[in-house]
C-alpha cells in the first residue's frame, strides 16, 4: 500500500506496521449484524419480563444504551446498501453524499462504469431513498455531481426532500481537452426535509475577500477593514464557489483517492448546517474527508465505505485530527479567497 514519495510530497500513506492497528478501529458487516443479534436477543428478555415491551418497540428502548451511540464516531467497511438497514432511522443531522458520478472510474479495484443516463438514475433510486431515512426531521442533505449526472440527481432528490439551493464550485483542476471546453465545474444540491425547520448558520460561513479598489467615507474605510493581513471586507457567501483548491501533493490532507474533496468544501457545508455536538453522515466516505472535517470542527461522525484501503486512510487522519485542527483556507473563523493568506496555522 506504501508508495515511495518526493520529500516535498505530503500526500497520505500507510505504513505496514499501522495497518493491523488502523484496521481494529473500524466497524465491519460483521460487527453490524453480531450487534444486530445482541439487539434482539435483549429485545426478546424484554418482551418476557415486560409484556408491555412489542415486536413493535423502538430497537432504541430495548438498548441499554441509544443505539445511535454504537455507529457514532465510526467509520463502517463494508458496502453501502448492506450497512443502511443496520444504522437507525433519523440518525444524522447533516447527511454530505459524494457517491460515483456517472464516469467510469477506478477506485483503488473497485471499478465503476459509465451507464445510460435512465440507469443511473435508476442507481441512485436504489440507495437514496435508503440514505434520507437516516435524516432527523429538521435535518439537511448536500450531494454532489457534475454536469452529466446532476439532473438526475435533481429528480431524485425532488422525489424525499425539498431543495433549497445549488451551490455551484470551481474545481481548477486538469489541463483541459483539445475537443471540448475543459470541465472545471462541480454541483453541490442543498436540500431538507423541513424547509421550514432546518439550520443555517450563516454568520459562520463568512467570506473574507481582498478589497480591489477600497472605497472611504469621511477618511475611513467603508465596509472593509485595512489590517495586517491587508484590505479585506467579510461579505455573504453566495452559492458560486472559486475559493477551493482541490487537494495535490503538497497539501498534507490529499490521499491517493482519485475523487478526494477539499477539507475546506466540506468545512463550508458542516459549518453551515449543523451545530457543535451534531452528527454528520457520509455514506460514500472515501478517504475520509467529511468524518475528519467533523471531528476537526466539533461535530460527531459515521461514515460508510466499501474500500478497506481508503477506510485506513480515513482513521490515519482522524487520528491526526486529534491534534491537528487545521483546515486550509479557514482561519479565524471565516474562509478567505484562494491563495490571499499563507497557508498557517492559526
Amino acid at each position: 500500500m506504501k508508495k515511495e514519495r518526493s520529500q516535498r510530497n505530503q500526500t497520505l500513506t500507510l505504513d505496514e506496521k499501522e495497518i493491523p492497528l488502523l484496521r481494529k478501529t473500524l466497524l465491519t458487516l460483521s460487527d453490524l449484524e453480531k450487534s444486530k443479534s445482541e439487539m434482539l436477543t435483549k429485545k426478546s428478555a424484554a418482551n418476557s419480563i415486560n409484556p408491555a415491551i412489542t415486536s413493535t418497540t423502538p430497537s432504541a428502548v430495548i438498548h441499554a444504551e441509544n443505539i445511535s451511540d454504537f455507529f457514532t464516531d465510526k467509520t463502517i467497511f463494508g458496502d453501502t446498501l448492506s450497512a443502511l438497514n443496520y444504522i437507525p432511522d433519523e440518525f444524522a443531522d447533516l447527511i454530505i453524499i459524494d457517491p460515483p458520478y456517472n464516469l467510469s472510474k477506478d477506485f483503488n479495484g473497485n471499478k465503476f462504469s459509465a451507464m445510460k443516463n435512465d440507469e443511473y438514475e435508476e442507481y441512485l433510486n436504489l440507495w437514496f431513498p435508503k440514505v434520507c431515512k437516516k435524516l432527523k426531521p429538521d435535518g439537511s442533505l448536500y450531494m454532489c455531481g457534475d454536469w452529466k449526472c446532476t439532473a438526475a440527481m435533481q429528480r431524485v432528490i425532488e422525489k424525499e426532500l425539498t431543495i433549497i439551493n445549488r451551490i455551484t464550485w470551481e474545481r481548477e483542476k486538469g489541463r483541459g481537452a483539445k475537443t471540448n471546453w475543459k470541465n472545471s465545474m462541480e454541483d453541490i444540491w442543498f436540500a431538507v426535509k423541513n424547509p421550514e425547520n432546518y439550520c443555517f448558520n450563516v454568520e459562520a460561513v463568512m467570506m473574507k475577500r481582498r478589497v480591489i479598489a477600497p472605497y472611504k467615507e469621511n477618511g475611513t474605510p467603508k465596509d472593509w477593514e485595512d489590517s495586517e493581513d491587508g484590505k479585506f471586507r467579510l461579505t455573504y457567501p453566495s452559492n458560486f464557489w472559486n475559493d477551493i483548491s482541490v487537494p495535490f501533493w503538497s497539501m498534507a490532507e490529499n490521499t491517493d483517492h482519485p475523487t478526494q474533496k477539499p477539507e475546506k468544501l466540506y468545512a463550508k457545508l458542516i459549518l453551515a448546517s449543523s451545530n457543535k455536538g451534531d452528527i454528520v453522515f457520509d455514506p460514500f466516505l472515501g478517504s475520509g474527508t467529511a468524518s475528519v472535517v467533523a471531528k476537526k470542527l466539533g461535530r460527531h461522525f459515521c461514515g460508510i465505505e466499501q474500500n478497506e484501503e481508503y477506510c485506513l486512510y480515513a482513521q490515519k487522519r482522524l487520528q491526526k485530527a486529534e491534534e491537528d485542527k487545521f483546515i486550509q483556507g479557514y482561519k479565524n473563523g471565516v474562509f478567505w479567497e484562494r491563495n490571499s493568506i499563507e497557508a498557517k496555522k492559526s
